[in-house]
């Protein structure tokens, strides 16, 4: 049973007893608590856990990207760059599709799309990792009543369609003249404020990865050695 509650605040405050279960929430208008209500008795009813607090009024794919990298931030493990760069294209993409219009379709369109675009089966492989992992996270985290088969079985599709698969293995080295090249752009433009000529140079000398590169501090620099510190691939 839900009995709801207005707040000094305006809000409205809804509980539900139900089954020997209770969970409350607090919403802005008394609908959309009396919409939470139901549904959160429908899950008793079918022997599922409630949802509570945040998790509960997600509605969009780019709240569940967002929900996603608040919880690994709270936990110290915030995504890096390229993480962070494949969750903004796909909340830019997909971020205002609704969690009801999650489905295998949506998904292989956005893969065809993407492939048009010129993405790599190593990319577009990339892409739809990131998409489960959003997806599992809510599930397993926070208990949303989603499913990621929709993603596994785009993920089969897109496969079979030659969209989806491992990365073209290199088969050459930048020759000497391609690398001048790269150098003398980047210290012919005035605007480049990252020493990236420098960084070309370093790479080739080290074989040294950018976010690699990118670590090193004076501290770990000792005539004429460094220490590497070595990136995990993320979770």
């Amino acid at each position: 049973m839900a009995t709801y509650s207005k707040l000094p605040s305006g809000t409205w405050r809804v509980q539900v007893r139900r089954k020997g279960r209770y969970i409350s929430e607090t919403f802005l208008k008394r609908d959309d608590a009396r919409r939470w209500a139901t549904e959160t008795e429908g899950r008793i009813d079918r022997g599922e856990v409630p949802t509570p607090e945040r998790a509960a009024r997600l509605r969009t794919f780019g709240e569940l990207i967002d929900l996603h990298i608040d919880d690994m931030k709270s936990v110290g493990k915030a995504p890096r760059r390229s993480k962070a760069a494949t969750l903004r294209m796909l909340k830019a993409r997909l971020g205002r599709k609704k969690l009801g219009q999650i489905d295998r379709q949506l998904f292989i369109d956005f893969g065809k799309e993407r492939a048009k675009e010129g993405a790599g089966p190593m990319t577009l492989s990339i892409d739809i990792g990131a998409i489960k992992l959003v997806i599992t996270h809510a599930i397993a985290v926070h208990g949303l009543t989603i499913s990621a088969e929709p993603v596994n079985m785009a993920r089969l599709a897109l496969k079979r369609l030659g969209l989806v698969g491992k990365g073209v293995d290199r088969d050459r080295r930048p020759t000497e003249e391609e690398l001048q090249k790269l150098i003398g752009h980047f210290e012919g433009n005035p605007r480049q404020i990252i020493p990236m000529a420098r960084v070309i140079r370093f790479a080739v000398a080290t074989a040294m990865r950018q976010e690699e590169i990118f670590r090193v501090v004076w501290s770990d620099y000792s005539a004429r050695t460094f220490r590497l510190r070595v990136l995990m691939a993320p979770a």
